[in-house]
């Protein structure tokens, strides 16, 4: 059965026997959750009868063992219970299943409620959440600001979120301390978006990995808001997402046209991306500004992580607008960082 299956496997995964793994792994149906899901359903039947509905499950081979068991549940369409069910040790979450299993529907009532706060109160102010990250929490809305609206569109949001949290919203992930994220896609991205099947819980539907790399397909906008004393900075702080892709695309760019530049000075110049964020100029969305670091000279066999910085704006493509600005001695020997913000 699975149980000896996963036995077998892990002492070939041990063993490093990687034509007996191959063969394990067709013989026993590694991704299979059969055994788990049918566990998780008597649990459920037996603990809370006529309250959960299994709809999904995934195997946790070779993280840990058993499988994430997903339920719906009856008497709430918008909230997910997530457990996982080892039927080979007859444990859930590594634990007592009962005990286990109302702590995993406790907290999908909890993220529900907090999940319903969050829709109805910005779509009270305007901006309809159509996906959340489901790690940080950050909700994406529909939102296409130019240079003329950007501003307008960012202290719009902010009104949101200082309704969110006047509401209570300062539950869940994305009550991070001391600010929170809002990302902007295009209607013509959220039109395109993997809703999911409609069966599944609301905040399954906002938040499955489909709908998330449909809406990362383009890249989006995404604001940092500032909480202090329970007030929402309306400023915000704005930047691009992109994926890998043009990720790279524009950081070659910006590279390459940087240190065109700086070997007028330095023959010898290296250059790398610092990879943190680069935001947008206020009242833009086509001009950004970010870090690309820089050692005067090689030195030997080690490679630059860059001794100095160059502070540079750039068009959306990573062409450099305005002239560069350097800040020096930005590291001492091959340790940390020391970078000014922004």
């Amino acid at each position: 059965m699975a149980g000896s299956c996963r036995r077998q496997l892990r002492a070939g995964i041990t063993a490093a026997a990687a034509g007996s793994l191959a063969l394990l792994l067709g013989a026993c149906g590694v991704l299979s959750t059969e055994d788990d899901r049918q566990l998780a359903e008597k649990l459920a039947e037996k603990h809370f009868p006529g309250q959960l509905k299994v709809i999904g499950a995934r195997t946790l081979f070779p993280g840990t063992g058993g499988s994430e068991i997903t339920f719906s549940l009856t008497d709430d369409r918008d909230a997910v219970v997530r457990l996982g069910v080892d039927s080979e040790k007859g444990t859930c979450n590594y634990k007592a299943c009962e005990q286990a299993m109302a702590d995993a529907i406790t907290r999908g009532r909890a993220d529900a409620a907090n999940s319903r706060v969050l829709r109805y109160t910005f779509k009270e102010c305007g901006y309809e959440v159509i996906a959340v990250d489901p790690v940080g929490g950050a909700p994406y809305v529909v939102a296409q600001p130019t240079n003329s609206t950007v501003t307008q569109v960012i202290t719009e949001v902010a009104a949101c979120v200082q309704r969110w949290l006047t509401a209570g919203g300062n539950r869940g992930p994305l009550a991070q301390k001391g600010g929170v994220a809002v990302n902007l896609v295009s209607s013509r991205v959220a039109e395109r978006r993997d809703m999911g099947k409609k069966s599944w819980p609301t905040t399954m539907r906002l938040s499955h990995s489909g709908l998330l790399a449909s809406l990362g397909e383009r890249p989006y906008y995404s604001v940092g808001y500032d909480i202090v004393g329970g007030r929402v900075d309306t400023r915000g702080r704005a930047r691009i997402v992109r994926p890998f892709e043009l990720k790279e695309e524009f950081g070659r760019t910006v590279e390459k046209a940087v240190r065109e530049k700086l070997r007028s000075t330095y023959p010898q110049v290296q250059t790398t991306v610092y990879s943190g964020t680069w935001k947008l100029e206020p009242g833009t969305v086509d001009r950004q500004t970010g870090y690309v670091l820089f050692c005067e000279r090689p030195a030997g066999k080690k490679r630059c992580l860059g001794d100095h910085a160059v502070v540079v704006t750039t068009d959306v493509r990573g062409n450099p607008v305005g002239e560069l600005r350097i800040v020096r001695d930005i590291r001492e020997g091959r340790g940390a960082l020391k970078l000014p913000p922004l």
